[in-house]
């Protein structure tokens, strides 16, 4: 039996509605609500989760878990587990799983209810695209053809159907009647539902100063004791010497891949920032260059012109007179330190990142 793209919206809408009614959670409920002291995810919902921007994907909940791969920005996966505050057990669309960070920055999550209404088939009527997002601006997957059957998994709204390809591929087409005809058993007539009107789509807002550097100083917080190793490896992190360490924390949390050893991150700060040289003046989230030890008090100091000395050491300054950093092995690799007098001391000068 054909029946119209409006009937087969309405008929999923009702089944939606019950769905809903018999305490299916509802789509815009926060992850949290779904999820009972960080135990595995309630069994009323599939959570799916989008790729906010790059991150790893993780053998073990643990930043010294081995790095399976890299998830990109507008990837989907289904979330197994919330293993715990900070991450995500989750299975990638090609079958893969492992663990990945619960932070909003790298992952929003939906809620979709678990009783769904049957799967219906359709018919392409003319060439179509599919793609990516209910969106005209959404990537484009591919396109489907005259003839071609797929399966209608929802009616995402009055313009969009979610559907699976013949080959597995699943994606959003338009549910117009010159693109598609869907077929389905009949069904009894179901009972009117208001078509809500679209909300309008907020405009993103760009995120704050602070609050780039606050997610920047949480991915630092994320490492802390990864192992100290001068000269590491620019392409993992297993472990870290202080430039590699500052570098990829602004990689994690700001997309900002800064140069890669201290003196080029210190004439970097000098070119795009305003340089700080009193310690008074510096702001949570700075960078601070130090040059080599000569020894904790200051008369050790006497006589060196600083403007003219090398750059051996960089960290973050977290206020309240402490040091995010990483310096050596014996120190134990990434740790929150003291502002201590031999610190003072060694620095040179400090400025913002993100401005």
């Amino acid at each position: 039996m054909i029946v119209s793209h409006k009937k087969l919206t309405a008929s999923l809408l009702v089944s939606a509605t019950l769905a809903l009614s018999l305490g299916v959670l509802n789509p815009q409920q926060s992850f949290a609500d779904s999820v009972s002291s960080n135990s595995a995810l309630a069994a009323s919902a599939i959570q799916t989760g989008v790729i906010e921007s790059s991150v790893r994907l993780r053998t073990t909940p643990s930043t010294s878990g081995k790095v399976l791969r890299y998830l990109s920005k507008g990837d989907q996966v289904t979330i197994l587990e919330a293993t715990n505050s900070y991450w995500y057990k989750v299975r990638t669309a090609d079958g893969e799983i492992g663990y990945t960070s619960t932070g909003d920055q790298y992952i929003s999550v939906i809620t979709a209810p678990s009783a769904t209404p049957a799967a219906h088939t359709a018919v392409i009527q003319s060439t179509v695209r599919l793609r990516e997002t209910p969106s005209t601006s959404g990537k484009v997957l591919g396109y489907l053809y005259k003839n071609d059957q797929v399966t209608i998994l929802e009616a995402t709204n009055s313009y969009w159907y979610k559907v699976r390809t013949a080959n597995g591929t699943t994606g959003y087409t338009s549910s117009e009647d010159q693109y598609i005809e869907a077929t389905a058993t009949p069904a009894p007539a179901p009972v009117p539902t208001p078509v809500p009107t679209p909300a309008p789509t907020p405009v993103p807002t760009a995120p704050t100063q602070a609050a780039v550097i606050e997610r920047v100083i949480a991915a630092g917080m994320g490492y802390l004791g990864t192992p100290y190793e001068f000269g590491s490896s620019r392409n993992d992190t297993s472990t870290f010497d202080c430039s590699d360490f500052i570098r990829q924390i602004f990689m994690d949390a700001a997309n900002l891949k800064l140069p890669a050893d201290s003196r080029q991150q210190g004439d970097w700060v000098k070119q795009n920032s305003a340089v700080v040289t009193d310690i008074a003046g510096l702001k949570r989230g700075d960078l601070m260059f130090f040059m080599d030890y000569k020894g904790s008090s200051a008369s050790a100091y006497a006589g060196i012109d600083k403007s003219a000395a090398r750059i051996t050491h960089v960290a973050m300054y977290l206020g309240d007179g402490q040091l995010l950093q990483t310096y050596s092995v014996s120190s134990g690799g990434v740790r929150v330190d003291k502002l201590s007098a031999s610190w003072v001391n060694r620095f040179l000068y400090g400025g913002s990142v993100i401005r």
